[in-house]
């Protein structure tokens, strides 16, 4: 079963035959360079002409003359501001996007083509960061949040893969298991994503068409993600040890087979407590590999599967490896690494389909080896502790018995002066970066471990040539401007995804506490003066109170009111049942057999079911009475203040009764999007903005704060309606709670009628931006209402 003939066997041990020659003369070449110690004099010269652009001897008077302090890089725009300030922002870029054309791009620096495209790129950036930073309040950097993605999207015309790529992300966030490291995940992904997106760019050129520019970018958005999904869901898995060792050879067997065959195999009989979660990645490994051989040429599909099995191998041989096994030669700890790290480059224009260019290639394959050993450095400790074999994991516990070892960290030094020197022709430019980016990889680990531990890992690893590592030491305490743009926005990434983890599961936290104390103010006791056979519109108020109902207006209202305001919980409890009460009566009418129609609502028979279309008319009426007796119960504010809630409210609700009359005349007609807008907002945009605004008016806020949190429930209440609308025909009629495809049988004009399913949904995620945007108007702590605007677009119910 799945066994892969001796032909295919035979071309997949040529493939990597081929790779393995090639690596292990590059090593060789290492090896003696080395054992020589040639790259030393060689290197030595080097640093000491980078030097003088970096260590300035300062004057006393220096010290008292340096005006702004620099700041700490988790500052993101100050940060930057502080650079435009020193006037050293135009080298930070230059050298940031230079590394970024050498590392990702595979140019070569000394080109007069690399060169022109470098300034413009640069002054790009520039223009958007000065402009970033003058209008930002000090957030995470515009690009990283889900609006800026889709602002991008809209100007390049490619809205429809941007909203796929984030309901893709959103799905693999939500199916990685514990054993697997889910913002690494995120990170790699989107890091992909940019990687074959800026390909795709440098293919193309300026002189591209802008609707051959938006298919390309449309393609290489998805074709990032396929390939992207190969680390978490290949890679991070098979390292993990969440799949027992019979299903990890399973599993390798498939990917082998696929790679080989050009088809994948079937998942079949897969059993376990993975199992679902393998039926997931099958499926969406099984769509990947299915996008990427479509698009194809016949003349780079042969490269595209020699170069992934080759990867493939080379990742499995490494993964293999025994921390505890004392045996291992210098060219079976390198070789693959100087397989895996070229062919993981090699391998991106091969998923582009991109024409061959020999030139990136010989300096791809020849980099690659630099920027792994970077990178193991940086990791070795995490990589110890989970046993894993790297040419510094290895090194630290064998370097006492096995002198025959190659230290790690003398190669990347002669891999650096060897790049210079043999493969970018000792290009000045190319020396300046990457000796930059060395310098600056020490300096940060120095920072990460703190002295003692540096130095103790130094007095291991850099004892070959005391007098070059006294020289890089003294680099590494001195020289200035090596910060890079890549790792700054590596830093705000990461922190950007553990905040957000932690404000998600604080929203979380949040809606689910409140929502259990909403829940219990609400039921509407019995007149103790009345039977209860004689009270009749209390029960039924009491049975439409009690449905699975979201909550989400007095939520909404408790978090503003008691966290940002800082009203009394207990204060505003009148005000969270007159919300609840009024959103329950406005749906009961909705249900009505004169109005929608309902025959389920909140997982439940509609109150008309149960009772009858008069009881139920006549209870939305008792509750709305109810929720007016409420709101003059607010006795612990001031009395204007509550009188112009109550005015406020009686407006939202004439604004909602007109919503619903306008949609019940609107039916078999159709709309435009304009009186589309306008009914959604009198239906659903009324209510949201009356949860902000009614507890704002309690706590007396300035008018222009007010006025930011209307435009942003304007905009909120609209991308709700438009993601109702399209779960209306979409959705899961068990989840929801309520029959599907409502809209259709009652004739209704909908989002999704008047503007289709992809135009809806674009229409949603400009709602969803303009709403993000208005939320920066507001001095407020405004994580909850963010994450409750990411619920909005994002429910399944």
């Amino acid at each position: 079963m799945n066994r892969i003939n001796e032909g295919f066997s035979d071309i997949s041990d040529t493939w990597y035959r081929m790779a393995e020659q090639k690596a292990a003369q590059y090593f060789a070449s290492l090896y003696g360079q080395v054992k020589e110690k040639t790259y030393v004099p060689v290197l030595t010269q080097d640093i000491e002409a980078w030097t003088r652009n970096h260590v300035r001897h300062r004057s006393w008077w220096s010290y008292f003359s340096q005006g702004k302090q620099k700041p700490g890089t988790r500052d993101y725009h100050r940060y930057i501001g502080w650079l435009n300030y020193t006037g050293k922002l135009d080298d930070y870029l230059d050298r940031s996007v230079s590394y970024i054309y050498m590392r990702d791009l595979g140019k070569a620096l000394d080109s007069p083509g690399t060169k022109a495209r470098i300034r413009q790129v640069v002054t790009g950036i520039k223009t958007h960061l000065l402009h970033s930073a003058g209008t930002n309040r000090g957030d995470q950097p515009e690009f990283m949040s889900l609006a800026g993605f889709y602002r991008w999207a809209q100007k390049e015309g490619v809205e429809a893969a941007a909203i796929w790529v984030i309901d893709k992300l959103k799905n693999v966030s939500v199916h990685i298991p514990k054993e697997l490291n889910a913002e690494q995940a995120q990170r790699k992904l989107i890091k992909i994503i940019l990687g074959v997106v800026l390909h795709v760019i440098e293919e193309m050129g300026e002189e591209t068409p802008p609707a051959e520019r938006s298919r390309r970018l449309d393609e290489a958005i998805r074709l990032g993600f396929s390939y992207g999904l190969t680390y978490p869901f290949i890679d991070d898995l098979l390292d993990s040890q969440l799949l027992t060792a019979g299903e990890k050879e399973r599993y390798s067997r498939m990917i082998r087979t696929a790679l080989l065959t050009g088809i994948v195999p079937e998942l079949g009989g897969w059993t376990g407590e993975n199992v679902e979660f393998i039926k997931y990645v099958h499926a969406e490994l099984w769509d990947a590999f299915e996008y990427i051989k479509g698009l194809q040429r016949p003349e780079t599909v042969s490269t595209f599967f020699e170069q992934s099995y080759v990867f493939f191998q080379s990742q499995d041989i490494d993964r293999e490896k025994d921390l505890s096994c004392a045996n291992y030669t210098n060219e079976e700890l390198y070789v693959p690494v100087i397989i895996k790290s070229a062919s993981s480059r090699l391998i991106v224009r091969s998923v582009i389909h991109a024409s061959v260019d020999e030139g990136f290639d010989h300096r791809t394959f020849y980099y690659g080896i630099y920027n792994q050993l970077a990178d193991d450095f940086a990791d070795m400790f995490d990589d110890m502790g989970d046993g894993s074999v790297t040419p510094y994991t290895y090194f630290l516990k064998y370097h006492n018995q096995r002198p025959d070892l190659i230290n790690p960290y003398e190669l990347y030094w002669t891999v650096i002066s060897h790049l210079i020197h043999n493969v970018y022709r000792s290009d000045t430019k190319t020396r300046e970066v990457i000796l930059d980016r060395a310098i600056n990889g020490l300096k940060r680990c120095k920072e990460r471990l703190g002295d003692d531990k540096y130095n103790e890992v130094m007095n291991i690893f850099a004892s070959g040539d005391p007098e070059l590592n006294s020289l890089i030491q003294k680099m590494v305490r001195k020289a200035e401007d090596v910060d890079f743009f890549d790792k700054l926005l590596r830093d705000q990434m990461n922190i950007f995804l553990k905040n957000d983890r932690q404000e998600k599961e604080d929203f979380q936290t949040t809606v689910r506490t409140v929502r259990d104390q909403i829940n219990s103010l609400l039921p509407i006791p019995q007149n103790n003066g009345t039977q209860p056979m004689e009270d009749p519109l209390t029960d039924a108020a009491n049975y439409s109170l009690e449905g699975d109902g979201k909550r989400l207006r007095p939520i909404l209202t408790w978090v503003m009111g008691v966290n940002e305001y800082g009203l009394n919980a207990s204060a505003i409890a009148p005000l969270l049942r007159s919300l609840e009460y009024m959103h329950t009566a406005s749906l009961i009418f909705d249900d009505l057999p004169s109005q929608d129609n309902a025959s389920t609502r909140r997982g439940r028979p509609t109150l008309h079911e149960v009772y009858d279309s008069a009881t139920a008319e006549l209870t939305g009426l008792f509750l709305i009475q109810r929720a007016i007796k409420e709101q003059a119960s607010l006795d612990r504010f001031d009395a204007r203040a509550v009188l112009a809630l109550m005015q406020y409210s009686a407006g939202k609700a004439e604004e909602i009764c007109k919503g619903q009359a306008m949609d019940l005349q609107s039916k078999g007609k159709a709309l435009t999007l304009a009186e589309l807008n306008l009914l959604c907002f009198y239906k659903t945009g009324a209510a949201f903005e009356a949860s902000l605004v009614m507890p704002a008016i309690l706590a007396q806020v300035e008018d222009h704060e007010i006025a930011a949190l209307k435009k942003f429930a304007y905009h909120a209440g609209i991308a709700f309606q438009i993601k109702d609308d399209l779960l209306d025909v979409e959705g899961d009629r068990l989840v929801l709670g309520k029959p599907t495809r409502q809209d259709l049988d009652n004739n209704s004009s909908t989002f999704v009628s008047v503007l289709g399913l992809g135009g809806a949904r674009k229409e949603m995620w400009e709602h969803y931006c303009l709403a993000a945007e208005a939320l920066r108007e507001v001095p407020r702590n405004t994580a909850f209402l963010k994450h409750l605007l990411d619920y909005l677009v994002n429910r399944d119910r």
